[in-house]
């Protein structure tokens, strides 16, 4: 028997690339003399990311197609062209055994020549709402790892699997506590700690609410670890202090999780399944300028089951300070949203869907 051969493809976002590594890895566990290769979009993070992770990448020259008509839309046609070629051309070169999909522009391309070489494919979609491309491809997959009940809207029941969405693996086996973590950040272990999530470049509109609130959060008697994002952290870095302390990036997000008594947060998949692996009270404030608006209906989902509380950005000057109070003035309130947000955790979602990929290999 040959080695085993695995394609991977999804970028565009940290969403797409970081479970398509965590899959990588679980593979290489279990078959460490396996060769592994990444397709992505040429001029996406993918490029950068999957390297620095130890693995392989080609680019394809693909890109979405934007929303209004634009120069970028006229030249879509010759770019995926160019990508199905070439994708067809590294298919034929590596041979896989399986391909995997785990959403954005460059793995429609790699997974629709995968099939058509008679490649079994597997599609990982993160979020409540599909995202276009595996929406497309999902008649050519064998299997569908997803991580929300009800995906039968997009994807044909009889393909899907409930896996839940890879989570760093520091973070499963997080054991940090609140004194050891206060003090990492040079916080108050007494105190209540607000973390303050933006994800790596930081959300506008989070990070304005934060600053008009910083006054009211004074009054509460409360401190705020506050992750602004690397594109904002000289804009906000002024209000650093004792009880606010403002960070670019987070690198130990087992202690940031392990400091918090309430965390507000964009609604990205990801953020959404580390967040209940958490189990903290959760104030969701999802970016409004996403495809499908899938941020919305990711928190939406798990406010139906009382797990988490959502704010829209344009409820946010007149709702948001009544719906803090209401979460910090009862312990109530945050052990029942900690309890029922942590009841949605999936931490073995990264072996399920490598389970499902073996059941492939022949």
């Amino acid at each position: 028997m040959d080695r085993y051969r695995f394609i991977l493809s999804g970028g565009g976002t940290g969403g797409h690339i970081y479970p398509a590594v965590a899959i990588a890895n679980e593979l290489k566990r279990r078959y460490p003399d396996a060769e592994f290769l990444f397709v992505g979009a040429k001029d996406k993070m993918e490029m950068e990311k999957v390297p620095q992770a130890g693995y392989e990448i080609k680019g394809l020259w693909i890109s979405g197609i934007q929303r209004k008509l634009t120069l970028k839309n006229l030249m879509f046609p010759f770019k995926l062209i160019s990508s199905l070629l070439e994708a067809r051309k590294i298919v034929k070169q590596f041979k896989p055994h399986v391909a995997i999909g785990t959403g954005g522009f460059a793995s429609g391309p790699l997974l629709q020549m995968a099939e058509s070489s008679g490649v079994p494919c597997v599609l990982q979609e993160q979020n409540s709402f599909a995202g276009i491309t595996n929406k497309l491809l999902a008649g050519k997959a064998e299997k569908i790892c997803v991580a929300y009940d009800g995906m039968e809207r997009f994807f044909p029941k009889e393909k899907i699997v409930k896996t839940g969405n890879p989570i760093r693996t520091d973070l499963v086996d997080a054991k940090a506590g609140k004194q050891e973590s206060t003090t990492f950040f040079g916080l108050d272990g007494d105190k209540k700690t607000v973390l303050v999530l933006g994800g790596s470049l930081g959300a506008r509109r989070i990070n304005q609410l934060i600053e008009k609130e910083l006054g009211f959060f004074e009054e509460q008697g409360l401190q705020v670890l506050w992750q602004c994002g690397k594109l904002y952290h000289d804009e906000y870095k002024k209000y650093d202090s004792d009880a606010v302390k403002v960070l670019a990036f987070v690198n130990r997000m087992d202690l940031a999780y392990a400091a918090a008594d309430v965390i507000i947060s964009r609604a990205g998949a990801g953020s959404v399944s580390e967040l209940c692996l958490v189990g903290k009270p959760v104030i969701f404030i999802p970016s409004p300028n996403v495809a499908e608006d899938h941020q919305t209906q990711n928190a939406k989902a798990l406010v139906a089951k009382d797990a988490a509380i959502m704010l829209r950005e344009s409820e946010l000057d007149a709702a948001f300070e009544k719906s803090f109070t209401d979460v910090m003035d009862s312990e109530e309130v945050r052990e029942k949203l900690g309890k029922n947000i942590k009841k949605m955790a999936m931490p073995k979602a990264t072996e399920h869907i490598v389970d499902e990929i073996e059941k492939l290999l022949k």
